[in-house]
């Protein structure tokens, strides 16, 4: 359900006797079938999706092979560093590959080794933290944290569901729980705590090739990986991932619900239901998946909603638009959404954690509630106690209203994010009123996630502007002067070629996420240090169900419910 190419980089132009021939939609083209098929679009995207997801699941494969105690620190050090290298020489073939298409034939295939290139190292980058996920729960059956917590309630009600069965909280959501429940039934015997495991490593590996996808919609493969997937990894999680993983996703595909509202005025009655359709289904999957983010969110979306209706073109398909795509929603999750309106008003979370003793304006850091050893918290700020992180930002908001100020791709986001600010300062400032929390504080990575994307599409527009400027003198040129604007294009304007810019990126995107993958990885590697490094621990010392320890519990020792030192850490 493609809505929008912006930023897409131009196809490489070629002479008619040449590659632009046999380009797809050309006439008398001569390819056989298959080929055309593999170019078009939709096959186009199939294959990178194709490419994205078996690249997440190599890591995570090779990781199972690693004979180390994950509990040892020198072992994690010696994990981490062999997930890297494996990421990073898998990535450098891909970028190679892209390299020969580009000296080869031409450049004939350049755009599709880009593409494939781009998809590969969304998902290897998922990948990473998935390998780290194998590497930390390594010799146990155990998902993160075995039965205790979070993990202990999401595994007890999934098997109640699984065998027909109300879960324990009305309001949690649903598509977790059948999901892991009947995946246990299918694989596990029924064993939920240990098909969580599975899902845990599986759902951190689908992280990426599902953002990359999204972001597809709206982006250009490069500038997807760029400006949509990287932001996206200050936030994957391998304890609970599908939360986070619904956060990355609604936001562009609630972009590009904007989006193809703004065309519906000129759109075909046929295309028009199909697309209003299927974004009903999307966002009811997603919201079965996890709700919080839908209410940070409803505010700025239905501004951007009424901004970008097509008032003057075509009211009445807009209409049409938005009835099919709340139709299609209601028949996915309305009756989990009428759930959530008649229980969720007396559902109460009455928890203060370490970050509802922060303060409310602080949002670049979720500490959870294991934070661990800190010091001065927020970190003291060199403006006003505002970091240099916060004030650009701030500044890149408002950079990005200032160049994208007519783009949808640009005001939902900004809209999104001070929708989620506003909620965020309405729940807390009526925290002490009603001694409730509300998870006000999840609003930190909606504000993260939309700070750091506007950050990016302050790059992303303004690599527009240069593209614009780059390419400029080779639509003025005369017809007579061909031969002269065939030249490099970096004698004529300054500007380097694309193929120069798209490797170079790539290998930046490349060791970029391989860095980040490899702090986010370990930071759950097993330890007893305060933090969420403790779910791991704790699944090494649970009793297996056929009453052994786990291969590498400390001193051999194991008990039923496991290490309950965490208790101590919570804040």
């Amino acid at each position: 359900m493609t809505v929008s190419t912006e930023g897409s980089a131009a196809v490489r132009p070629g002479p008619p006797s040449g590659p632009a021939a046999h380009a797809p939609g050309s006439s008398g083209s001569s390819d056989p079938a298959p080929r055309r098929a593999l170019r078009s679009r939709s096959g186009l995207l199939l294959l990178e999706a194709a490419v994205a997801f078996a690249a997440a699941l190599v890591l995570p494969l090779l990781a199972r092979g690693m004979r180390l105690n994950p509990l040892n620190r020198i072992a994690q050090v010696s994990g981490l560093a062999a997930i890297q290298l494996r990421f990073a020489l898998i990535g450098l073939l891909f970028v190679a590959a892209v390299v020969l298409a580009m000296r080869l034939r031409g450049g004939r295939h350049f755009d599709l080794a880009t593409r494939l290139a781009a998809a590969a190292i969304a998902g290897l980058a998922s990948g990473f933290v998935a390998a780290g996920a194998v590497v930390a729960l390594l010799g146990t059956p155990w998902p993160m944290f075995g039965l205790n917590g979070d993990s202990g309630r999401i595994v007890e009600w999934a098997h109640a569901v699984a065998n027909g069965q109300p879960s324990g909280s009305p309001v949690y959501p649903p598509m977790p729980l059948y999901t892991l429940g009947y995946y246990a039934e299918w694989f596990h015997g029924g064993n939920t705590a240990y098909a969580f495991k599975d899902l845990q490593i599986l759902g951190a590996a689908a992280f990426g090739p599902l953002v990359y996808l999204a972001w597809r919609m709206l982006l250009s493969p490069v500038r997807a990986l760029a400006f949509g997937v990287v932001p996206a990894f200050a936030l994957i999680d391998s304890y609970k991932p599908y939360s986070q993983t619904v956060l990355v996703l609604l936001v562009p595909v609630l972009v590009a619900m904007v989006l193809a509202l703004r065309r519906s005025g000129t759109e075909g009655w046929r295309p028009l239901l199909l697309k209003g359709a299927g974004f009903g289904v999307l966002l009811g999957v997603l919201f079965l998946t996890y709700s919080g983010w839908f209410l940070w969110s409803a505010a700025g979306v239905l501004f951007a909603a009424l901004l970008y209706f097509p008032w003057k073109t075509g009211r009445l398909k807009g209409a049409a638009f938005m009835g099919t795509t709340l139709a299609a929603f209601l028949v996915v999750a309305g009756r989990y959404l009428m759930v959530m309106l008649k229980e969720g008003q007396t559902t109460k979370d009455y928890n203060f954690r370490f970050d509802n003793f922060t303060d409310p304006a602080y949002y670049l850091m979720w500490r959870t509630d294991m934070p661990g050893k800190v010091g001065d918290w927020p970190p003291p700020g060199e403006f006003g106690g505002v970091g240099l992180f916060a004030l650009v930002t701030f500044l890149c908001l408002g950079a990005a209203i200032w160049l994208g100020l007519r783009k949808p791709l640009v005001v939902t986001i900004a809209a999104m994010f001070i929708s989620a600010w506003v909620m965020r300062m309405y729940i807390a400032s009526h925290m002490y009123e009603t001694q409730t929390v509300q998870l006000y504080t999840r609003t930190n990575n909606q504000l993260l996630y939309c700070g750091l994307i506007l950050c990016a599409l302050v790059a992303h527009l303004v690599s527009l502007k240069l593209a614009e400027r780059r390419t400029a003198p080779e639509a003025a040129a005369p017809a007579s002067e061909a031969s002269e604007a065939s030249a490099p294009a970096t004698g004529r304007t300054g500007f380097p070629g694309r193929e120069g810019a798209v490797i170079g990126t790539l290998c930046a995107l490349l060791l970029l996420l391989g860095t980040v993958s490899s702090s986010m990885s370990d930071r759950y590697m097993p330890a007893q240090d305060g933090t969420y490094r403790i779910l791991p621990w704790v699944s090494h010392t649970i009793r297996q169900q056929d009453g052994k320890c786990p291969k590498f519990a400390p001193k051999g020792e194991c008990s039923k419910d496991g290490d309950q030192s965490w208790l101590s850490y919570i804040r």
